[in-house]
C-alpha cells in the first residue's frame, strides 16, 4: 500500500523552496532518480498526464508515466486537460497511487494541447479554469492543489490572472515568466513575478508563488527570489547534462569530463532497466546532447551516441572516448 501523503507538504518546506520542472520525455523516474542521488531539489513534478487519457480503457499504458520511488519524494503528479469532471476522477486516482500533490498544466503551449482546450489555453477561458481546479480540489482531498501556468496568452496579464487564481486558494502558483506568446523567444519577464507576489500580498494569501524561467544555477536561483519575494523558484532546462544542479556544494565547472560521462551510463543504464518493455531508448538521446557537450571532441562523442541503439552500445562509445582522452591527456604530459 502506497505510504499516506501529509496534508499539504507545500507548509513544511523550508524556503527558498527549489523545485524541478515537468518536462515531457524528460522528467521520467529514471531522470529523477538520478537527479535525487547527486542533487536533489525540495520538490521533484512528474511529466504532465493527460486526465482523458487517465480516465480511458488504455489506463494502464499511461499510468506508467506516473511510476515513482520513495526517492522521489516529496513527489507532485501534474495532469492536463480540459474537462472538470476528468480532473475529478484523475485526482481520485493520483491521491490512491500515493502522490504528496497535484498540479494542473494551465501553461503548455503545445497546439496540439491547446487544441484540446488545455494547457496554455485555459488562461484564455478562466471560468473553465477556476471549474477544474474546484473539481480538482474536491477530488484531490487532502493532497494540496497546485497550478503552473505563464504571464498571459497573447498579452501580459498576471494581475488579472493571479487574481482570478487567488480566488480558489491554491497551495501553489507556479509562474512561468513568459507568455504563450513569446514561447522561450524572449527573456524570462521576473519582474511580473514580484508583481505576482505584490498581489499575493495585498489579497493576504497564504498561497505560494514560485518563479520560473532562465535560471542557469543554484546561485541565480537565490538570487531571484531576494529580487522578486518569491517563495522559490522552479527549474526547467538548466538542469539539462547538470544533476548535480541542485547541489550547494557542488559547481559543474568542477566536475570532471570522466564524472560526467560516467553518470551519463549510469543514467541509460537505469533507463533501459525501467523501461525497456515501454519506453523508446532514442529518449535518451536528448540527455547525450546535454551530457556531452562543453569539452573538446564532445561533438564527435554526441555523434556517435546518436548512433546508439541501447545502453550497451552508448557505454561503449563512451569507454572507447574516455580511454582516447586519458591516452592524449598522457601525450600532453
Amino acid at each position: 500500500m502506497p505510504k499516506k501523503p501529509t496534508p499539504n507538504f507545500w507548509s513544511k518546506l523550508k524556503q527558498p523552496i527549489m523545485c524541478l520542472a515537468p518536462m515531457s520525455d524528460v522528467t521520467d523516474s529514471v531522470f529523477r532518480q538520478i537527479i535525487a542521488k547527486y542533487g536533489k531539489p525540495d520538490v521533484f513534478f512528474t511529466e504532465f498526464v493527460s486526465v482523458a487519457g487517465l480516465c480511458s480503457v488504455g489506463r494502464n499504458n499511461i499510468l506508467e508515466d506516473l511510476r515513482f520511488t520513495k526517492k522521489e519524494k516529496p513527489i507532485v503528479a501534474q495532469i492536463w486537460g480540459s474537462r472538470p469532471e476528468q480532473f475529478y476522477k484523475s485526482a481520485k486516482l493520483v491521491k490512491k497511487l500515493g502522490f504528496d500533490g497535484i498540479d494542473i498544466n494551465m501553461g503548455c503551449p503545445d497546439k496540439a494541447v491547446e487544441k484540446q482546450g488545455g494547457g496554455a489555453a485555459l488562461i484564455k477561458n478562466p471560468k473553465l479554469a477556476l471549474e477544474i481546479i474546484k473539481e480538482t480540489k474536491r477530488g484531490a482531498g487532502i493532497l494540496p492543489v497546485s497550478v503552473k501556468t505563464r504571464l498571459g496568452h497573447n498579452t501580459n496579464i498576471v494581475g488579472d490572472w493571479t487574481r482570478e487564481l487567488l480566488k480558489t486558494e491554491l497551495a501553489a502558483l507556479i509562474v512561468h515568466a513568459r507568455t504563450r506568446k513569446q514561447m522561450s523567444k524572449v527573456p524570462a519577464d521576473w519582474l511580473s513575478i514580484t508583481k505576482a507576489v505584490k498581489i499575493r500580498n495585498q489579497m493576504k494569501s497564504t498561497m505560494l508563488i514560485i518563479g520560473n524561467g532562465d535560471v542557469g544555477s543554484l546561485d541565480e536561483a537565490r538570487q531571484r527570489v531576494k529580487e522578486t519575494n518569491a517563495d522559490g523558484v522552479m527549474i526547467g532546462r538548466g538542469i539539462f547534462g547538470n544533476p548535480w544542479f541542485f547541489d550547494p556544494n557542488i559547481d559543474i565547472v568542477d566536475i570532471s569530463i570522466e564524472k560526467r560521462l560516467t553518470v551519463l551510463i549510469e543514467h541509460a543504464k537505469l533507463f533501459e532497466k525501467t523501461y525497456h518493455k515501454s519506453k523508446s531508448f532514442d529518449i535518451m538521446k536528448k540527455h547525450f546532447k546535454a551530457y556531452a557537450s562543453g569539452f573538446s571532441g564532445a561533438k564527435d562523442l554526441r555523434i556517435a551516441l546518436m548512433n546508439t541503439g541501447n545502453a550497451q552500445e552508448a557505454k561503449k562509445e563512451i569507454q572507447d572516448f574516455l580511454k582516447t582522452l586519458s591516452s592524449t591527456n598522457k601525450q600532453l604530459k
